[in-house]
């Protein structure tokens, strides 16, 4: 497959997103081309990127560089992390035009995006996602974020990268409950915004899983056109873009209540979210039984150990409700939810009461 490009144009600004393979180890030449220009460099990377894969990276920069290794996870999500990154930028004296890149997943970005965003109001900023999580979603619309004691990404900014790159050989070095992670996203996009591309994934799962070419690079490619045009209409989520949410609102709350642990990661949390609310816009009479079970099928074909009984039971429900309560897309005491009208087709202008969420995850956590 050859390498791609797409053009994120908002309202505010717009970026180009490659995709393609080895493309990271010309990164000196994308900045040129690109006129990206800064005096100075400051990569943030994630300590789990192979080294030599960095080691490819920074030859090819002939700027000044300097290089901070992130312990990539939620806990390290935090305001401490910023300060630590601030700190740096402000002892070596970088300027707005210098540049901050962020080489890891989506933890990573967000956390080095959001660094960026607050220092000198705005400085130029690269994100090099390496998980597949993060090159189909957190790299593509600019929310940065970090966590607080009161629950995930509370605290961020909308700040859009100058330039993403989205090198699909960093996929060779993730563990394969990594790629189902990312394959999470890739899923949700597809039930939100596109029945076909639903049932290429369907038919294609286990050559996706296995990276094979070009059913991994194709689906890359496809859920990232899917969050290019929902993002192009609402960049700062006042309407479309809340469909990005399926999943999200019990998904981070399952990962809240496991206090952002490795049992479950966030894409694990987000297919978890999309069977709960699968589940819910079926029993509300919003999704019919054939499209109900399509979505489970798949679920179960994604990991047979992706089932809410693996890792909650009834005492655990209160929790999860109080994490759910706290989300930041609540405007008062109802609880925002995204569900399914059909496989292609979702709908966000929903509110229920916390009594009616209760009854939903009593019903679900019994049934165990």
């Amino acid at each position: 497959m050859k390498n791609r490009k797409i053009i994120i144009n908002t309202n505010e600004n717009k970026y180009p997103i490659l995709i393609g393979k080895n493309l990271s180890f010309k990164l000196g030449s994308i900045l040129s081309k690109n006129s990206i220009t800064p005096s100075k460099i400051l990569f943030i990377i994630d300590n789990k990127v192979p080294k030599k894969i960095i080691s490819k990276i920074t030859k090819s920069i002939k700027k000044k560089y300097q290089i901070l290794y992130f312990n990539s996870n939620e806990k390290n999500k935090c305001q401490k992390s910023i300060n630590k990154i601030i700190d740096i930028l402000l002892k070596n004296n970088f300027n707005r035009n210098d540049c901050l890149i962020s080489i890891g997943g989506g933890i990573t970005g967000d956390t080095a995006g959001y660094a960026a965003s607050i220092f000198k109001r705005g400085m130029v900023y690269i994100n090099i996602p390496s998980t597949l999580l993060a090159q189909v979603d957190a790299s593509i619309g600019g929310k940065t974020g970090i966590n607080t004691k009161y629950g995930k990404n509370l605290i961020g900014s909308f700040y859009q990268p100058a330039l993403v790159i989205s090198d699909t050989n960093f996929l060779k070095s993730l563990p394969k409950r990594e790629i189902l992670c990312g394959y999470g996203e890739i899923f949700k996009h597809s039930i939100i915004f596109d029945r076909k591309f639903f049932l290429f994934l369907d038919k294609n799962l286990d050559k996706i899983l296995k990276l094979q070419t070009p059913y991994i690079e194709n689906s890359i490619l496809k859920s990232c056109i899917i969050k290019k045009k929902i993002v192009e209409k609402d960049f700062k989520e006042k309407n479309l873009r809340k469909t990005l949410n399926l999943g999200h609102t019990f998904g981070h709350a399952y990962e809240a209540c496991l206090g952002y642990s490795r049992k479950l990661n966030h894409g694990e949390a987000v297919i978890l979210g999309i069977a709960s609310a699968t589940a819910f816009s079926y029993l509300n009479r919003l999704l019919n039984f054939s499209n109900y079970k399509l979505i489970l099928n798949h679920i179960s074909k994604i990991s047979k150990n992706l089932e809410i009984k693996k890792y909650f039971n009834i005492k655990s429900k209160n929790k999860i409700l109080k994490y759910m309560v706290n989300d930041k897309k609540n405007f008062d005491k109802n609880i925002n939810l995204v569900l399914i009208n059909n496989i292609g087709k979702v709908n966000f202008k929903n509110k229920y009461a916390l009594s009616k969420i209760n009854k939903f995850l009593t019903h679900q956590l019994k049934s165990i």
